[in-house]
């Protein structure tokens, strides 16, 4: 049953027909643009529109959903075809305000885009907008979910959206503007509706309470505005959902219980034990969660949504950029960031944001949540972990003097953490003192100054290894050895080898018969080549140089030389290393696919 619009106060619920009920939503949607919450941007343009007489033949509205698109068409096609208007402000008194409120006007036709999509419906629509509106002075078309029309239905609204009749207005509302095509946006005006502010829909939920009279806890309201992100619809659904759930007083007990996710206190003890890194105190906090119906995909989001205001608290963002937490738990919040740091808090929500995805396609709710907070558990204190790093590539030894030392597992009875004392003074003999500094500082101390020290100690210690001397005794089975780690088509060719030598004390020559060319090839190849040597490195001990020699035929062997049957693969890869075959396919980026031979000549 549509909603009888009336000239009430905003607070004020309209009075239903016959007895019957109606939703929330409908009751109190916006009858003025004065109504429109948070789109203050679009209802002063359009209002001054009318006021300047600049009126545009096509307007397009969006945004996400519930932010007010259809509300803000319908109150635009109030306001042209007011019987005391066009004004700003439609009396919503007149036939035809009343008319266009509850959607039965015959001059503002209200077409779902989902349902009328097609190339027929848009021909129907181009006859009738010639047929001039019976008692108002515009016909408006206002289509919903635009962006559902097909292609064809699109090109076929070209021409009459570019040049309608002056008698026609169209509003075109839709949450996916990227799907419009680019020809209709150039021929309309565009408008964004955005988010609706967490305090705005707390406000108007309060007002529609207190006109159902119904007591609502402020902790409540602040719930269930948090919980719509931004959309006012869907934040009016979930309180008329909590209406009947409990119709006299509303508590944020009842909005927990209703909607399924965890209290306060409970989310808080089970970060408190991520902090705290405590993977058996979180599953037992899951585990109650879990005794209390709390949904744990709910809960994740929860927390998620946590971890991203201790994240902008950590990044220095002000008190106000919080979204997520209440008034009350903000200095909680920061001293959550404080405590885990930026790294740790990434790291953290990136495992959550993979659960949250695969709990969509799972049925192990709770086996994958515990999987997620024990992982978060086990983290590291990640920001030392980036300070150390920075420190190597600078060649300073631990970072920066004054950065502040955390244990990688904090216990929270033992206070915050210290930060790292280092004398300032001389000591014995001019130096400080190690035994001032933690042992794991001193470890760190002791590495080397600088990356080229680095590097030369790692020198030092491949020239300490054990080195195999060459010799033609052990070179086939050093050979052996290399091939053995090595995997592929390049392993396969260099198992055809016919003999190996010692050819100098760093220097080894894999020999091929001479009919094994493309095995030759295939093992020479640099990437290839490579990958022995580093192999040969690692069983000799050190850096050795390769030869692949192929042995010349006699002219017996070349008399008798049998025909060499290749398979198609092999025969395609000879074939492709051609240098006029290369160079086709760089002109033309073509690769061949395809090896066909000559056909003989009689």
């Amino acid at each position: 049953m549509p909603d009888e619009p009336t000239d009430r106060a905003p607070g004020a619920p309209p009075t239903a027909r016959s007895g019957d009920y109606v939703v929330v939503a409908r009751r109190y949607r916006p009858q003025v643009f004065a109504d429109l919450i948070g789109q203050e941007h679009v209802t002063q343009a359009l209002s001054n529109a009318i006021t300047t007489n600049r009126v545009g033949h096509a307007y397009l509205f969006t945004g996400a959903r519930g932010v007010g698109k259809t509300s803000a068409a319908r109150i635009y096609a109030k306001a042209l075809n007011c019987t005391s208007g066009p004004a700003p402000v439609p009396c919503n008194k007149c036939d035809i305000c009343q008319s266009i409120s509850s959607g039965d006007d015959i001059d503002v036709l209200e077409i779902d885009g989902a349902s009328n999509r097609g190339i027929d419906e848009i021909r129907q629509l181009r006859q009738n907008v010639n047929v001039r509106p019976s008692r108002t002075r515009f016909k408006i078309y206002i289509i919903d979910e635009v962006h559902m029309l097909t292609r064809e239905a699109f090109n076929a609204l070209l021409k009459t959206l570019e040049e309608p009749p002056e008698h026609v207005k169209f509003f075109f509302c839709t949450t996916e503007p990227s799907k419009i095509p680019i020809t209709i946006l150039s021929r309309c005006q565009r408008f964004d509706f955005a988010g609706i502010q967490t305090d705005s829909i707390r406000t108007r939920l309060a007002q529609i309470a207190d006109a159902e009279g119904v007591a609502a806890d402020a902790e409540a309201l602040d719930l269930l505005a948090r919980r719509a992100a931004g959309s006012m619809r869907d934040a009016q659904s979930l309180l008329e959902q909590l209406l009947s759930f409990a119709p006299e007083k509303v508590t944020a007990a009842d909005v927990h219980a209703m909607l399924g996710t965890a209290g306060e206190e409970r989310l808080h003890q089970l970060v408190a034990c991520l902090v705290e890194r405590n993977p058996a105190g979180a599953l037992a906090e899951l585990d109650t969660a879990a005794r209390e119906c709390v949904d744990f995909a709910l809960l994740l989001e929860q927390l998620f949504c946590f971890l991203r205001d201790a994240l902008a608290s950590a990044a220095g963002c002000p008190a106000d950029s919080l979204l997520y937490a209440a008034p009350g738990r903000r200095d909680e919040v920061a001293e959550v960031g404080r405590r885990l740091g930026l790294q740790t808090i990434l790291a953290a929500m990136q495992i959550l944001d993979q659960t949250l995805a695969r709990l969509r396609y799972s049925n192990q709710d709770r086996i994958l949540a515990e999987l997620a907070v024990v992982r978060i558990c086990l983290l590291d204190d990640l920001d030392d972990l980036a300070v150390l790093i920075e420190g190597l590539r600078s060649g300073v030894p631990g970072g920066s003097a004054s950065r502040p030392s955390s244990p990688a597992r904090p216990n929270p009875a033992a206070g915050p953490p210290r930060s790292r004392s280092i004398p300032t003074g001389p000591q014995q003999g001019g130096s400080t003192s190690q035994a001032s500094l933690p042992a794991a500082d001193q470890a760190l101390d002791a590495l080397p100054s600088a990356p080229v020290a680095v590097k030369e100690q790692e020198a030092g210690t491949t020239a300490r290894a054990a080195r195999i001397e060459l010799s033609d005794n052990n070179a086939t089975e050093i050979w052996s050895q290399v091939v053995a780690r090595i995997d592929g088509m390049a392993a396969d060719q260099a198992r055809r080898f016919d003999r190996v030598s010692a050819a100098a004390r760093d220097r080894l020559s894999v020999h091929f018969r001479a009919g094994d060319g493309f095995a030759k090839s295939i093992c020479e190849q640099p990437s290839n080549c490579a990958e022995f040597e580093k192999a040969l490195a690692s069983v000799c001990g050190g850096p050795v140089r390769l030869d692949f020699v192929l042995a010349e035929a006699t002219p017996a062997e070349e008399k008798k030389k049998p025909v060499a049957v290749f398979s198609p693969h092999l025969r395609l890869m000879e074939v492709a290393k051609h240098p006029m075959i290369r160079r086709a396919g760089e002109l033309f980026g073509a690769t061949p696919t395809e090896v066909i031979e000559p056909p003989d000549k009689p």
